[in-house]
């Protein structure tokens, strides 16, 4: 039959011919049918992956959003807390300071004043470390700026007359390294502020062959004969030289390049990337 004739059967005709076209093949050679069922049959496991892979996220969201809301809770703790800390701190600082003015004896007074000192200054280094919480690093000079500030805060009336300075290089440290020699700077500078009148001077520099050096010297009688900070009974020393080990430092002391007074020295080191640029002042 010509193609004409098919058109001209009309449109029953023309439906049946086109419905044809679209039916399978009376015979199908095997290989073709077996890709095409493999195919069926991998497409099938994609699906069904895709359907596992949506159920997968679906649970690492829900993991998601419970993990920020913990972290939020843990940060709403952790400001609370450190409130009822600082509230602590300065309330125990006072008591101890009244406490001191009433003291009948001398010695004792001067023991709880010492006291009172320190917790004070551990409330002041708490509050300034405490904006280092989530960050790596700290630039080490700055931060002792703003520590050392803190502290000339807190000192005595009778040592207001103190000039404490910081002095030398930039430096990017980290944060494990920055936290112990911050609380190492107050402890010397708060001794310093005991023993000495005058100017008070925290060095920040480079020490050929260890890597770097952070200094706390002053102008009053220095060390004792036989002075050994491993050794010394006083609470202070035993603070800095276990801070020291911590970081893995070094300490030096004697008198500073003036030859007069007291300097106490920690060396220390910091890896290729840890070691931020150094820059001189």
């Amino acid at each position: 039959m010509s193609m004409d004739a098919v058109w001209s059967a009309g449109p029953q005709h023309k439906t049946s011919v086109q419905a044809a076209a679209f039916q399978q093949p009376p015979s199908c050679p095997l290989a073709l049918c077996a890709a095409i069922e493999k195919g069926q049959q991998e497409l099938k496991k994609l699906n069904r992956t895709e359907a596992q892979l949506r159920e997968a996220l679906a649970r690492e969201k829900v993991l998601l959003d419970q993990k920020d809301e913990l972290i939020r809770h843990k940060d709403l703790m952790s400001r609370e807390s450190d409130h009822r800390l600082m509230n602590g701190l300065q309330m125990v600082s006072s008591l101890l300071s009244l406490q001191s003015r009433e003291a009948p004896d001398a010695k004792a007074a001067e023991q709880l004043k010492i006291a009172a000192n320190r917790v004070a200054t551990i409330g002041s280094v708490h509050k300034r470390l405490h904006a280092l919480d989530h960050v790596s690093t700290v630039e080490l000079k700055g931060y002792l700026e703003n520590l050392c500030e803190d502290i000339t805060g807190i000192l005595p009336a009778e040592a207001a007359e103190h000039n404490l300075a910081v002095e030398g290089i930039t430096l990017e440290v980290p944060t494990a390294t920055g936290i112990p020699l911050g609380y190492v700077v107050s402890e010397l500078v708060m001794n310093s502020a005991k023993y000495a009148n005058g100017k008070i001077t925290v060095s920040l520099g480079v020490n050929p062959g260890k890597g770097y050096e952070l200094s706390v010297s002053d102008d009053g009688p220095g060390f004792p004969e036989g002075f050994d900070p491993k050794k010394s009974k006083g609470l202070g020393m035993k603070i800095v030289s276990s801070l020291v080990n911590q970081i893995g430092g070094q300490s030096l002391f004697g008198p500073n390049h003036s030859g007069r007074g007291a300097r106490f020295t920690v060396l220390f080191t910091l890896n290729e990337r840890a070691a931020g640029a150094v820059e001189g002042v």
